[in-house]
């Protein structure tokens, strides 16, 4: 699973532990999903349950497929395993500087709910925690 290492640092500061992953991937209560062409790996989805509802983890495409669709069709994985077991809702963060997901998630039916202070490290930056509810729509 290298390939999911390698997306991992090229798009996230500070990139999650190798063993953060694989605890998420192995987790019975995560959802993970691969985009891949061929044999070349484009992106992955992380969505862990908690109960009833869904936290939206992780959603990385590989840097030069970015803007061609595939976190559409990541996102729609993980929202139709939220759909399938039944779960009321699925919130997330992001970072505030994010236009391009932030722009993603809204184009999917989510909504900002709040803003987190100093959320994120290397680089220091607030969050937007956005979420949907309501899903079936």
């Amino acid at each position: 699973m290298p390939w999911i290492f390698e997306i991992e640092q090229e798009a996230f500061s500070p990139p999650w532990t190798h063993g953060s992953i694989l605890s998420e991937i192995y987790n019975a209560d995560s959802f993970f999903a691969v985009a891949r062409e061929s044999d070349v790996v484009l992106g992955f989805v992380i969505l862990r349950r908690l109960v009833d509802v869904g936290e939206l983890l992780q959603i990385a495409v590989r840097e030069d497929v970015r803007r061609s669709g595939v976190a559409d069709l990541l996102l729609d994985a993980a929202l139709g395993f939220v759909r399938e077991n039944g779960l009321a809702s699925v919130s997330l963060e992001v970072r505030k500087s994010n236009d391009a997901a932030i722009s993603l998630y809204v184009k999917h039916g989510f909504k900002p709910t709040r803003q987190r202070k100093d959320y994120y490290a290397e680089p220091l930056e607030d969050a937007v925690e956005m979420a949907r509810g309501s899903i079936w729509n």
